[in-house]
């Protein structure tokens, strides 16, 4: 499945229980054992720069840790390749929420310390430096006084088929959809996540989102409000399942019955005869942008 990182992306990481399940299966450090998600808030408000505002999103929690306070933040790169310079402009965010700390709270004595998280969904390798430090000629000379900042990775292509149905929550099974869409094995996994979790808004937000995103190619902002819908019933969620397989199986059919490339190119001219958008149409077919746009205006001609 083609990955997007829209705002609705960023809808899902905004529900507590789904940022719990990031942090404590795919942060592995000793002090996440000692974190209070029972008294954690999302901080209101975005600290990415103007500059990066179109690559760069972010979502900021205050979590109790042993009685202070910790802020995570998740730093969502929209790229579909990495940015090398990328540890210098989450130094930058750290530093101008330090800066909004210092001028908003006039009594404050000391900061409280920030986890950086870069979460991470293109194809390509991630090869950018985690610390300010290695992209800095010559550091190791100033010792103890370079500027050094590391941002914890979590780089959804790093993690194989197996790791990830393994772990078998929400956060999983959105990566294992990234990396690998197949509708029968989401089924099953669906299925499965609905039955024992015991936030059902949670994973009914995850299927919602996975559903109009099947169906769109995106999530637009006419479509939160189905986001919200959330299941009572394992019925409820199978039929919303095999409505997906239905579809998918359709497509797979009419691909068959023409030929690989032949028959991608004829599925996105039914598609865009239906109107449905690019985005849709490219991840169905895996044609590109480029390809779909000039089919679309030999059909106008």
């Amino acid at each position: 499945m083609q990955a997007y990182h829209d705002r609705g992306y960023t809808k899902l990481f905004s529900n507590k229980e789904i940022f719990r399940q990031l942090i404590t299966s795919f942060v592995r450090e000793a002090w996440v054992k000692d974190l209070d998600f029972s008294k954690c808030e999302l901080v209101k408000g975005s600290f990415v720069s103007q500059k990066y505002k179109k690559t760069f999103s972010d979502l900021m929690y205050k979590v109790k840790f042993r009685g202070h306070d910790l802020y995570i933040v998740i730093l969502l790169e929209f790229k579909s390749a990495p940015s090398y310079f990328v540890a210098v402009q989450i130094a930058g965010y750290i530093l101008d929420f330090y800066r909004h700390l210092i001028d908003s709270e006039k009594r404050l004595r000391k900061l409280p310390p920030v986890f950086p998280i870069l979460l991470y969904n293109g194809k390509k390798s991630w090869t950018s430096p985690l610390n300010v430090v290695e992209l800095v000629e010559g550091a190791t000379v100033l010792g103890e006084y370079g500027l050094a900042c590391k941002y914890f990775p979590i780089i959804e292509n790093a993690f194989s088929p197996k790791i990830l149905q393994q772990i078998g929550n929400i956060v999983s099974t959105l990566f294992l959809a990234e990396a690998n869409f197949d509708a029968d094995l989401l089924a099953l996994k669906l299925d499965k996540l609905f039955e024992k979790a015991e936030d059902k808004q949670a994973v009914s937000l995850f299927i919602n989102w996975l559903a109009q995103l099947f169906h769109h190619g995106k999530i637009s902002e006419k479509d939160y409000a189905k986001l919200g819908q959330v299941y009572q019933s394992k019925e409820e969620v199978s039929m919303l399942i095999e409505a997906i397989q239905k579809e998918k199986a359709q497509i797979r059919a009419l691909g068959e019955r023409t030929g690989v490339q032949k028959g991608k190119m004829k599925i996105a001219q039914v598609m865009l005869s239906n109107g449905e958008p690019i985005e849709k149409i490219k991840l169905y077919t895996g044609l590109s942008n480029e390809a779909i746009v000039k089919l679309q205006k030999s059909l106008q001609q």
